[in-house]
């Protein structure tokens, strides 16, 4: 049997199978404390709608958490744990759960701890606070905190917060041996190459499963095989902000996917004609045109309207969603109506909410 530190079989074939994780919000009142009630709504939506995982602590829950005079990251990920664990003893169905693991050594290795001892299965590793690390002292850092917790690698976007790493630093970790996935998500080509070739080039593709997390290439990530040298990888999932949102169809776009690869490409060309809306639609909820200044705001907004949320308030009463974005994301959802689950988030609303 797996020790606590190290993941058990079924976490490992979720991961491998493919799984929706989608990446949790945070659920506020008007006076910007935590919502309970609706903080495990969302949680049971995410389950309900066939998602394998949830991620929460990460990027779109709020790194201000972590903040001692907010003091939410123990709490949060509680509430989240004990909502996933009720679903898995109701249906039998193992869910992947990712708590977003930051901060120097110290830090990083408490809430690896914390983590595991809270029942998470992976610690998604965020080397943000870093940003001056050599190669050498960011894979002491990880091999740190992979003495934890399984750890899940994370390749977070400069354009919040995250710092650029080499192919380099992508083939040593890819060696560490409790590395067991990486979210890939600088939403960039070459940069998503440099993890590609570090994990093929390490030896362990067939141990490592690759996430996209690039909401801006998500049908292209998870339809390509990236044939590098004498190797193979490809993604098998998502663990995406995009997927927090509208995730029973995110399920059912994924699944289209697995089986497209399984008829060795047949109906690809059809998948792939959906990646403009799904990045179109991103776009606004993310707010490129203002460098994802309203990335988590636009996210609320959707929920908010869905009734998850009460509102879009975040941590920081200066973050909301940017001039002209209300009015993008108003454009999207009336050009893309296929891409929301507005209707079953109606039907089971007040069971989740119960």
């Amino acid at each position: 049997m797996a020790s606590p530190r190290t993941p058990d079989a079924a976490v490992r074939d979720a991961l491998r199978s493919g799984v929706v994780i989608p990446a949790h919000p945070l659920a506020l009142n008007a006076r910007r404390k935590l919502d309970e009630r609706r903080q495990i709504a969302l949680t049971r939506y995410y389950c309900d709608a066939g998602a394998g995982g949830v991620a929460v602590g990460v990027h779109t829950t709020q790194f201000a958490i972590r903040n001692p005079q907010v003091g939410l990251f123990q709490p949060v990920l509680r509430l989240a744990a004990h909502a996933a664990s009720e679903f898995e003893h109701r249906s039998g169905k193992r869910m992947v759960k990712v708590a977003g693991v930051c901060g120097k050594t110290p830090q990083a290795i408490c809430e690896a701890a914390f983590a595991r001892e809270t029942g998470y299965d992976v610690g998604l590793l965020s080397l943000a606070a870093l940003p001056d690390a050599t190669d050498f002292e960011l894979l002491d850092h990880c091999r740190a905190v992979a003495g934890e917790i399984p750890v899940c690698g994370f390749y977070l976007q400069p354009s919040v917060g995250g710092r650029l790493l080499s192919y380099e630093f992508w083939r040593g970790f890819s060696s560490i041996e409790n590395v067991i996935a990486i979210k890939v998500a600088p939403f960039n080509r070459y940069q998503t190459l440099d993890v590609v070739r570090g994990v093929v080039d390490s030896g362990r593709a067939d141990e490592i499963t690759l996430y996209t997390g690039n909401d801006d290439n998500i049908i292209p990530d998870l339809l390509s095989d990236f044939r590098i040298g004498g190797g193979t990888a490809n993604f098998r999932g998502g663990l995406l902000g995009q997927w927090a949102v509208w995730t029973r169809r995110a399920v059912e776009l994924l699944a289209d996917i697995h089986q497209c690869r399984d008829a060795n490409g047949e109906g690809a060309a059809g998948i792939l004609a959906q990646s403009a809306a799904l990045t179109d639609a991103n776009a606004a909820l993310f707010d490129v045109r203002n460098r994802f200044a309203g990335c988590i705001a636009g996210l609320h907004e959707i929920l908010r309207r869905q009734g998850l949320l009460e509102g879009r308030w975040c941590l920081d009463p200066a973050e909301d969603l940017s001039p002209g974005q209300m009015e993008e994301i108003d454009r999207v959802v009336t050009a893309y109506p296929h891409l929301t689950d507005d209707d079953f988030v109606r039907r089971n609303l007040d069971a989740w909410l119960s």
